[in-house]
Parts: C-alpha cells; sequence; structure tokens
C-alpha cells in the first residue's frame, strides 16, 4: 500500500457504519441468484501467496529484477487460466516512470451479447517496496498481505470467472505496478482507458487481506459514504460482509490506494476492500510482512464469501452498483 507518512500502517480501505442486519430485501437478492458451488482450494491460494512473496522476488519494487520475476509469474497464472491479454501483450508499459515498468492486465470477455460493452475491474497492486537499506539480518520487505493477499484474491477470483463463465460482463483483471510509488500504475493506465472511451460499470480493488478482523463484519470498504456498494455487497453475500471502520475515514484511506486513480478518471463506484483495521497486523512495510505470518484459512474464506457479490457486480441485468450525492 502506497506509504502513508505520519500515519498508522497503510490505514486501509472504509466501509460505513449500518453493519446492518441482513434485511428482507437483502434475503430476496440472496434467494434470486444463483448458488455458488465453486470451492476456493486452500492449497491455490497458499501455493501462489507463497511464492508471490518469497525471498526470490526481493520484494518486488517497482522497476527491479524481482518484480520481473513477479510479472512473468502472473503472465504465466492468467495464460494457465485462459484469460486473456487486454493490450497486444499482457505487460501495460507505465507512462509515468524513469525505467521499464509494467501493469499485468487480462480481460475475460462477458457472456451477454449487451453486457459485454461494460466493464468491471477487479485490481491489486502487485509491487512492494524492495530491499532495507539499513544492514540488518533480514532485508526483503516481502510484502505478503501488502499486497501479494490481494494479488492472490484477484488471482483466485479471475481463475473462478475463467472455469466456470459466470460473468455477463466483462472482467479487466489487473494487477498495478507502482503504487507505493505513488499509484503510478494505475494513474498511466485509466490514461490509456480514457482514450478508449473504457465502458467502467465498477472497481473492486483489494488491499491487505491476508489476515481477519475481530469484528462483527468481514472486512471494510474505502469511501463507504460515495456509493451503495457495501449494501449491495451485503445484499449479494447475504452477510454483514462489510462495515464501516472509523479510521478509514479519519485517515482517507479512499485516496491512497488504486481505486482512485479510476475514481478520479471515470467518477463511478472504485473503492478497494481490505480487513487490515490497525489493530490485526504490526508488520506494515517491514520486512516481517511475510508468508508465515498470514492467515491461510482466513483469506480462502475471504475469496469464498465474496464470489457472490463478483459475481452479481459482474451479470446483474443492470447498473445497481450507483455513486450516492
Amino acid at each position: 500500500m502506497k506509504k502513508l507518512y505520519f500515519f498508522v500502517p497503510f490505514i486501509l480501505l472504509s466501509c460505513k457504519s449500518n453493519t446492518t442486519a441482513v434485511t428482507e430485501k437483502t434475503s430476496k437478492a440472496v434467494s434470486e441468484s444463483k448458488e455458488i458451488t465453486y470451492k476456493v482450494e486452500q492449497a491455490d491460494v497458499s501455493d501462489f501467496l507463497k511464492y508471490l512473496s518469497s525471498d526470490e522476488l526481493e520484494g518486488r519494487e517497482t522497476g527491479t529484477k524481482g518484480i520481473e520475476k513477479a510479472a512473468v509469474f502472473l503472465e504465466d497464472f492468467f495464460k494457465k487460466n485462459n484469460i486473456k491479454p487486454y493490450f497486444s501483450t499482457y505487460r501495460d508499459t507505465l507512462t509515468n516512470f524513469k525505467t521499464p515498468a509494467y501493469n499485468i492486465v487480462g480481460v475475460l470477455e462477458g457472456t451477454d451479447p449487451e453486457l459485454k460493452k461494460e466493464f468491471v475491474v477487479l485490481s491489486a497492486h502487485y509491487d512492494h517496496i524492495g530491499l532495507e537499506k539499513n544492514k540488518q539480518a533480514d532485508v526483503i520487505n516481502n510484502g505478503a498481505n501488502d499486497d501479494a493477499s490481494g494479488v492472490t484474491a484477484v488471482a483466485q477470483m479471475a481463475k473462478y470467472f475463467s472455469e466456470t463463465k459466470s460473468n455477463k460482463r466483462s472482467i479487466l483483471f489487473v494487477f498495478f505496478a507502482g503504487e507505493e510509488k505513488g499509484l503510478l500504475g494505475s494513474k498511466s493506465l485509466v490514461q490509456k482507458l480514457q482514450k478508449q472511451d473504457f465502458n467502467l460499470y465498477a472497481q473492486l480493488n483489494i488491499e491487505m487481506i491476508g489476515v481477519p478482523m475481530k469484528r462483527d463484519y468481514l472486512a471494510y470498504i474505502t469511501g463507504y459514504d460515495k456509493s451503495n456498494m457495501a449494501e449491495k455487497i451485503n445484499e449479494y453475500t447475504g452477510k454483514k460482509t462489510i462495515g464501516f471502520l472509523p479510521k478509514e475515514a479519519e485517515y482517507k484511506l479512499f485516496y491512497r490506494s488504486d481505486n482512485y486513480s479510476f475514481y478520479d478518471a471515470f467518477k463511478k463506484p472504485c473503492q478497494s476492500i481490505s480487513t487490515f483495521d490497525f489493530e490485526n497486523f504490526e508488520f506494515y512495510h517491514h520486512p516481517s510482512d511475510e508468508f508465515k505470518v498470514m492467515d491461510i484459512p482466513h483469506m480462502t474464506s475471504f475469496i469464498q464469501e465474496f464470489l457472490p457479490a463478483v459475481t452479481q457486480i459482474a451479470s446483474s441485468k443492470t447498473q445497481e452498483i450507483t455513486m450516492k450525492n
């Protein structure tokens, strides 16, 4: 996550209070949605995250050999799961970084002749902060939670949609570089998409979901009041999936991750999801942010719980997620 000076670790995303109980409207929406029989495999989550946060990648700083290895790994994952390149290749070269750097961008076309003209963006940043400059026992900032965990979630969602073909809208799967340098990857990409008259419906960006919160909801969302996304996600899952975290609003986390670049360009619902709540993880931008401190069962359950929500976002007959005044 982009560094927050003078604040607590990447004070992630937002979700307005009103962690409301499931209403009759919610129950109706859930009953009308298709049952998700697909099961996210814990071994897939573990294996993917373990490599992406391994010492071999040396902290995945943008512009280094380590993030190049990560890029190849993500390209291979897309190929294996039949996710096509959105551009001529999976690599989208950043226009605002001094050395070659790439977002990794894949697309899965929607199954509906009309709805496929609309896009949902599922994203996370795969870069981190690299190596410590001070000599110490461990100099690798592995970035398991920040944000290899989010990349893992998006990757498993991509696998799900590729296998089930349950998306009527087209889905752009994006792994951003340069987030830690100032949201550079997302800023670069939106400029290109705007020139294409990209028809964006909504973006769901995932940040730091490697450990659970001790709250009565699963995650929070940035910019809770900006749209009805939190409310709709809870309708789609039939659970208290999204709640409101006051710290998110206090530190304006909506503006501090790659969702903001998309919102700024398209003025559509573009928000980030997180389970980092300032109390459950002490290794933000620290060499101890490693695979061994990640909660794999929690991550697997997180991805599983979000499948009904992302399915509905990608397939509802109308654009049910809307901005608020």
